[in-house]
């Protein structure tokens, strides 16, 4: 399995959320290198592909909420991060819309989509959690 236990954060919905991405990302790739006809995995692209639609939002949504909630310094900055792979799911949708489910196009957004979960969890929402570590060693903070 592509998730590591080094990548929570240590706040449960956000940790939940990321794994489910995770999940659901893993199950896409393993259809993508399936000995399945392309149709078939079409369908899975799809599913994906509103899966993400919806499901990042409502994460993005949480996340915010949270750095917002505990003031989190680089907030505006982070929120950018979602900001542009949000716009990136967009443009994948309109270049399928536009050109159809090519393999190429999907086998692109495969590796951004692996990419960026990996970059974004492991590197930026790291730094979330260094935040919280460094926020309890403050004597003035009071969980």
């Amino acid at each position: 399995m592509m998730w590591k236990e080094k990548y929570k954060i240590g706040v449960e919905l956000i940790d939940e959320q990321h794994l489910e991405l995770f999940k659901r990302v893993e199950s896409f790739l393993l259809v993508l290198r399936s000995k399945d006809d392309w149709d078939t995995k079409v369908e899975k692209v799809k599913e994906t592909l509103e899966f993400m639609k919806l499901y990042v939002v409502q994460h993005f949504r949480d996340e915010e909420q949270y750095q917002r909630e505990v003031c989190y310094p680089d907030c505006a900055g982070h929120c950018k991060l979602h900001a542009q792979f949000t716009a990136d799911v967009a443009e994948f949708v309109r270049l399928f819309e536009e050109q159809g489910y090519q393999e190429p196009l999907v086998q692109k957004f495969a590796g951004k989509l692996l990419a960026w979960l990996i970059n974004h969890v492991a590197a930026s929402d790291q730094k979330i959690a260094d935040y919280l570590e460094r926020l309890k060693g403050d004597p003035a903070y009071e969980s």
